[in-house]
């Protein structure tokens, strides 16, 4: 009875909070107004945290913080961040048998030193991510259903953006239910589930304990998962109108054609779903429950429920990154 009671005051408090944070191995980050913290649980059952002061890009550049523009920005800093603090707390957790670094490895780092090598890692890293997700999400969408309407080229326009659309909904969803699967990933996700956990509680204006932040709902309308479900909603429906559009329609049949259009589109289809979640993200009604429950339903396999120790990891990186001035990150 006190988790429901909990829970239900936990809907109805209005305050909403910009703080975020990231599930890691072992540990989480959380991103403030005025700094970010990773705080990793090592092996021997003690916490590691690591601070950082954040540096907005829109502050030396106005320009790359107004509406549209922005959110591929801050898309594209969270990536490397998110990839750099994933990176720190994987080295609390070495594989038994580490492999020698690779003659590439060994010249980047004997010519630029730790740092450069650092930096090429990070850096290949995230464009393996994107080619990864273009694959998976943009290119093999596209081939299957060109494939599939290979023996229909009467096909209408409408039809083959519908297919292509389901095509990604039921790619993203199949990925995430693998792995949910996956023993590691399991794991995070429980530590995905205390992030959640905790920032409820502390936008319900509760102490922040493992007990308070137990009793707190595990789904957050403003979570990642949920963006990324809208910019694949977004995007098929980006690609409706313009592939609509006289000049394009008679080319978009060519899957070539399509996936260079849909790489041309994505910057745009980020830029306005990060539009559409802060404005969500503002609001609790109806029209936002309706637009957000997708997302929320999603979120089932990508939070779990954590234990007191993941708890403690999620209260220890929020009170890090709180600002000094209450109400300064509000949303």
């Amino acid at each position: 009875m006190k988790d429901k009671q909990t829970s239900g005051a936990a809907e109805s408090c209005a305050f909403r909070t910009t703080i975020g944070g990231q599930a890691l191995i072992e540990g989480i980050l959380m991103r403030g107004p005025q700094k970010q913290a990773i705080v990793v649980r090592n092996q021997e059952g003690e916490l590691e945290v690591k601070e950082e002061e954040l540096k907005l890009i829109k502050d030396r550049h106005p320009t790359l913080g107004l509406p549209f523009i922005r959110g591929v920005v801050n898309f594209g800093d969270s990536l490397v961040k998110g990839i750099k603090a994933l990176m720190w707390s994987a080295e609390f957790y070495p594989e038994e048998e580490e492999e020698e670094p690779s003659r590439f490895e060994q010249w980047i780092e004997k010519r630029f030193g730790s740092e450069a090598a650092m930096k090429w890692v990070l850096g290949f890293s995230v464009a393996v991510g994107l080619v990864f997700a273009i694959a998976l999400f943009i290119i093999l969408p596209t081939l299957a259903t060109s494939a599939l309407l290979y023996f229909f080229p009467e096909a209408p326009m409408w039809l083959r953006n519908l297919l292509e659309g389901v095509a990604k909904l039921v790619i993203f969803f199949a990925y995430l239910v693998l792995c949910s699967r996956l023993k590691d990933i399991h794991r995070t996700f429980c530590y995905h589930g205390a992030e959640h956990k905790t920032i409820f509680c502390y936008e319900r204006g509760l102490e922040l304990t493992v007990e308070n932040a137990r009793a707190m709902p595990r789904h957050h309308p403003r979570c990642g998962t949920s963006f990324l479900f809208v910019v694949i909603v977004v995007a098929v429906l980006a690609s409706c109108v313009v592939f609509a559009l006289p000049g394009i329609r008679d080319v978009a049949t060519n899957p070539l054609v399509r996936i260079l259009l849909h790489l041309l589109l994505l910057p745009v289809v980020v830029g306005i779903t990060y539009e559409f979640n802060r404005l969500v993200g503002r609001h609790d009604n109806l029209v936002t429950r309706v637009l957000s429950a997708p997302g929320m339903w999603m979120q089932n396999f990508t939070t779990f429920e954590p234990d007191d120790s993941m708890l403690e990891v999620a209260i220890e990186a929020l009170n890090r990154v709180l600002p000094q001035e209450k109400g300064a990150d509000a949303w």
